[in-house]
Order: C-alpha cells, then sequence, then structure tokens
C-alpha cells in the first residue's frame, strides 16, 4: 500500500492560512489503512485547524468528505459534488490522490495535508514498513521475496555490504532501531527455498528508466484510451 504521514500541523496551518472555507477530504483505501486519511484523521484535522484559527479570523471547515479513492477520477465525479462556497481543498491523500483531485476542481486550490513516504506493509499494529520502491523491474523472483532495491540502503543488488553485522544493517546505529540486512534476509530465504544458487548470479548495473528516471511513467492497459 501508500503510506502517508501528517504533515506537521504547522506547515497546514500555513497552507491555510489565507483561505476562509475549507473543505478536508479523506481517502478511504491506502492511507486510511496507516492511519492518516481515514475519517479519524479527518477528524482530528478538523479539530486542530478550528483551535488554531478560533481566535484570529473567521474560518469556516466544512463538514468532512470522505472518498473512496481519491486517486480515481471515476470514483470522484460521479460521488461528490462540492459545497458552495469552499475556496480551497485540503487533500488527505496521497500525492496521487491531491493532483487527481486538482485536475478535477481547476479553479480551487487543493492542498496536502500528508506526506507520501512509501510503498510498504503493515508488519504490526500501527508498524509499516517499505518493501518496494516501485523500480518498474522487479527482481523478487531472484532475490526469494525480498526487495534488495527498497530494503537495502545502498540499493546493492549483489550481495551484502562490509558494513553488515550479525543480519543488522549499520544504518542501524544512526536510526536507532535495528534495521535487518536485507541481504542477510535474502540469503536466508534462498536457503529455505533451496535457490542459494540464485545468490550466484550477477547482477549487471540496473536500469533505472523503468523506475522514472525516463520520464513519468504511464501505464495503459490495451483497448482503453487515456483521459
Amino acid at each position: 500500500m501508500i503510506v502517508g504521514e501528517l504533515k506537521p500541523i504547522e506547515e497546514v496551518i500555513e497552507s491555510v492560512k489565507d483561505f476562509s472555507n475549507v473543505l478536508i477530504v479523506g481517502c478511504q483505501t491506502c492511507v486510511a489503512v496507516s492511519l492518516t486519511g481515514g475519517d479519524r484523521a479527518a477528524r482530528s484535522m478538523t479539530e486542530a485547524l478550528a483551535h488554531a484559527f478560533k481566535d484570529s479570523k473567521p474560518f469556516h471547515i466544512f463538514e468532512n468528505s470522505m472518498l473512496e479513492r481519491q486517486c480515481e477520477k471515476d470514483w470522484i465525479k460521479p460521488f461528490f459534488d462540492l459545497p458552495q462556497g469552499v475556496d480551497a481543498i485540503l487533500s488527505l491523500a496521497c500525492g496521487a490522490g491531491v493532483q487527481t483531485m486538482a485536475d478535477i476542481f481547476k479553479g480551487i486550490p487543493v492542498l496536502p495535508g500528508l506526506n507520501t513516504t512509501f510503498l510498504g506493509a503493515q508488519d504490526a499494529p500501527g508498524v509499516f514498513n517499505e518493501k518496494c520502491a516501485g523500480c518498474g523491474d522487479c527482481l523478487l523472483g531472484l532475490t526469494g521475496g525480498i526487495c534488495p532495491i527498497a530494503r537495502c540502503a545502498k540499493h546493492l543488488l549483489n550481495g551484502p555490504c562490509g558494513g553488515s553485522s550479525k543480519g543488522k544493517c549499520e544504518i542501524s546505529i544512526s536510526l536507532g532501531r535495528d534495521v535487518e540486512c536485507a541481504w542477510h534476509l535474502i540469503v536466508d530465504r534462498l536457503k529455505e527455498l533451496g535457490k542459494l544458487d540464485n545468490y550466484e548470479k550477477i547482477s549487471v548495473a540496473k536500469n533505472w528508466t523503468p523506475g522514472g528516471a525516463g520520464g513519468p511513467r504511464q501505464l495503459v492497459h490495451p483497448g482503453e484510451t487515456p483521459f
């Protein structure tokens, strides 16, 4: 899923301070699971902004709106009526959702309430870890389902660096938490699968073009026409 974190409230206040009628729109999919874009987060943001402006200026927050997915126009246009008088939208969605809303409501500023962080998975209640970098050239079939691009701090493709110690990455020291060495995990997984010979296969320099280095990416399914 796409994982996002709430922007610092000071930054959000700064972004909306010149508006008087703000609509907060949450997203019920990825960022709702990471506890930053759903109904609870939208209500908390409403309370925080109402408190911030209660003694300073007329500031109206419309009743929170929730969309199942802000990143799909087909999920927005038929189900979403913009209230009269809105002069700004605060979107609690990923960057793709913010941009989709901005494409639809071109005459109204759409402001981000979140920072989009990574593609990850929930490994424990409330704990989300990065798992995928969206590189466009997936290696998981060779690495036992563990991504060296997203989970190795140096994105190494041919085994661990000298900073790996007892299964932990050297960045554990600077981060103040244990970070597992991706290649230690990969080797253990390949052993378990009886595929350790994959470790001997040399990966050439990675082509980063599919990962966005060649410009904004697009996927068009056969028979479909881009918007």
